[in-house]
């Protein structure tokens, strides 16, 4: 975001500088979404289960076992299905500027191994406060526990909770290893993924050439990061075992089965939406739709 920031100041020639506040600095989560839908001349940078607050397919988007790669999200993203939600989000106040703001797949972070649902019983898991990441934990076996990141280091070392959930770059770019907990199972329950939003009302009052740079200037920058943990997520993980971490996989079928509920359950997401997107997905592998619902 601040190398994006910096190139639109430079190609707008300064008539468009875009501030950045990281680590929670002024409002994030649900309080963020709700600054640009009051039609403040701010910018959030969240994940779209929060705007699926507004759109509840863009909570199914980000649903949970949806996706085995970065390239099925990204084709995903980009058709008609998708853009006819961002159309509907737009009547909310919400313009989209990009949803691709990929940061890898989260996993279980702990101290335990953990394979099955059965193996969360009873562990407590730090997760960010959108009730999809909290719904999904719990269905997962885990109990999950909402905290601000700033209170999770802490949390885990008092024993608050036992573990959290994250991608390799986010457990090595803020060291959650060192908090002892060298365990990631790697259940890709979530693609960790970012969209860019602002308010409809704002975006109107900006000269079209200026939309034009700061639309590009964010696509530009999705495109990177992606290109970034492609190229750099196998160090990542290297350079995570060189500190003591360990790695295992686990049986994805019976957390499939244990979260697909969810796409019923959650406020405004249905089971159409899931199929929706089973569709879209099958499209995009090159074969026939298979329709997973029991």
């Amino acid at each position: 975001m601040d190398l994006v920031s910096a190139r639109i100041k430079q190609k707008t020639n300064g008539a468009v500088e875009v501030l950045t506040f990281p680590q929670g600095q002024i409002a994030a989560y649900k309080d963020s979404v709700e600054m640009v839908v009051r039609g403040a001349n701010f910018i959030s940078v969240e994940d779209p289960s929060y705007i699926g607050d507004y759109v509840p397919e863009f909570t199914a988007l980000v649903g949970p076992m949806l996706y085995e790669n970065y390239d099925e999200y990204i084709a995903l993203i980009n058709t008609p299905l998708v853009k006819s939600w961002e159309k509907k989000l737009e009547e909310k106040g919400i313009k989209v500027l990009s949803l691709q703001y990929i940061f890898g797949f989260r996993n279980i972070i702990s101290d335990q191994v953990i394979r099955h649902p059965d193996d969360l019983k009873g562990i407590k898991l730090r997760t960010p406060g959108s009730k999809l990441f909290i719904e999904t934990l719990n269905a997962m076996g885990a109990t999950a526990t909402p905290l601000p990141w700033g209170e999770t280091f802490s949390a885990v070392q008092q024993g608050v909770v036992d573990g959290l959930e994250g991608s390799e770059f986010t457990n090595l770019g803020t060291k959650v290893y060192e908090t002892g907990k060298k365990n990631v199972a790697l259940t890709n329950h979530f693609l960790g993924v970012c969209g860019v939003y602002i308010s409809t009302e704002v975006w109107h009052t900006i000269p079209k050439q200026y939309q034009e740079i700061i639309e590009q200037e964010f696509a530009i920058g999705a495109d990177e990061m992606v290109d970034m943990l492609k190229a750099n997520h196998a160090k990542v993980v290297n350079e995570l075992e060189e500190h003591g971490v360990t790695f295992n996989t686990i049986d994805r079928n019976a957390f499939k089965t244990k979260t697909r509920p969810l796409f019923e359950s959650l406020p405004g997401v249905s089971l159409k939406m899931y199929e929706q997107i089973q569709t879209e997905l099958a499209k995009i592998k090159g074969k026939a739709p298979v329709n997973e619902i029991p």
